[in-house]
């Protein structure tokens, strides 16, 4: 059964929002990837999925290397030009300094990564998986630098912050539930 973009049930994840650059038979390129995840700490990797027929794709594909960052929340506007166009059809990465957007040359690979970033790795890609209608691109992280702002959050189509921190249970309940866990421990 199908989740289609943009249904009910689709609304209901939280996820993060990547943006992914990119260099090759399309030029240097951004697009916005909401699936965008750390999957390692030892190497570490990061794992982002990506339309089979996206430009961003193609140019992975023949580079053999992406960069991520991970969209702060100041760069909603950054991010809804990364992923409102496909980089067949839009310079995004000239659109973007001509906003007045700053892109910085990666140190490692041949990528433009924007700054103010909440975290940004430049990758080589250790392994591709085709999954439904998107590719799992894996990336060693070869380099990394940390913002100092946080992570936007995507849901219900939307942009968000972090908000109230949910408290984990109280530690009398968790003694309790710690104690029924033992007691149905296999052996």
């Amino acid at each position: 059964m199908d989740i289609p973009w943009g249904s009910e049930a689709a609304h209901k994840f939280a996820t993060n929002v990547g943006l992914i650059t990119s260099n090759g038979p399309n030029g240097h390129n951004i697009m916005a990837a909401e699936w965008t995840h750390h999957i390692s700490y030892s190497p570490g990797l990061i794992a982002v999925f990506i339309g089979h027929k996206k430009a961003t794709l193609e140019n992975i594909h023949k580079s053999k290397e992406f960069g991520v960052s991970m969209a702060a929340l100041d760069q909603n506007v950054l991010a809804s030009i990364s992923g409102g166009s496909s980089g067949r059809d839009v310079d995004k990465i000239a659109t973007l300094k001509e906003l007045g957007f700053k892109l910085e040359k990666a140190k490692k690979i041949d990528v433009w990564m924007p700054e103010g970033s909440a975290f940004s790795a430049e990758c080589k890609v250790v392994n591709e998986m085709p999954l439904g209608d998107h590719t799992m691109v894996v990336g060693e992280v070869l380099d990394f630098s940390i913002g100092k702002k946080d992570s936007v959050i995507y849901h219900q189509g939307k942009y968000w912050k972090v908000g109230e921190k949910v408290e984990k249970p109280p530690d009398k309940d968790l003694e309790l539930i710690n104690s029924i866990v033992e007691k149905h421990r296999k052996k």
